[in-house]
């Protein structure tokens, strides 16, 4: 019998089915992301420690769902950015169209690893918990990008085209 410690994490394996799942239905994978050091993205989309990605087949270039990281090539404001997350800081993975997805909870400090600082979250999060998330503007190539939510005292999830 294999001991739950010896085991590795199922949110690589979840985050891929999801992916496939969205892709297969004709939906936009969307990935929530908390940022802290250990995560390449272009910070000035970066909100409230937070980003938002749309990780479609036309967002991307040479997407790869590893076990420890995502990687892929975007585009942000015309500019191709290499993208690279620890699957660790995966808050959400969820379609666009109809925001079903799989949120996950953040690893406790303890399990992080002692070269990187510790990271406080910018909200918790339990398992299939609603997501309340800020965008950051993704070109796909066929537009301009989301405006940003409202200020109102809800939190507000704003499509990304």
């Amino acid at each position: 019998m294999i001991e739950a410690k010896d085991s590795s994490s199922t949110r690589p394996y979840l985050i891929r089915a999801l992916y496939e799942w969205c892709t297969d239905n004709g939906y936009t994978p969307f990935l929530a992301v908390l940022v802290n050091e250990s995560v390449r993205v272009p910070l000035e989309f970066v909100k409230d420690g937070e980003i938002v990605l749309n990780i479609s087949f036309d967002a991307t270039s040479a997407l790869s769902l590893g076990n420890e990281f995502i990687e892929f090539k975007g585009r942000f404001g015309g500019v191709a950015r290499d993208i690279v997350i620890p699957v660790e800081r995966v808050l959400a993975i969820y379609a666009r169209e109809n925001g079903q997805g799989m949120a996950f909870p953040m690893l406790a400090a303890s399990t992080a690893t002692e070269d990187m600082p510790p990271v406080t979250p910018v909200k918790a999060l339990t398992p299939m918990a609603p997501v309340a998330v800020v965008t950051a503007p993704i070109e796909d190539g066929g537009g301009t990008p989301s405006p940003k939510p409202g200020g109102g005292s809800r939190p507000a999830l704003t499509r990304i085209k």
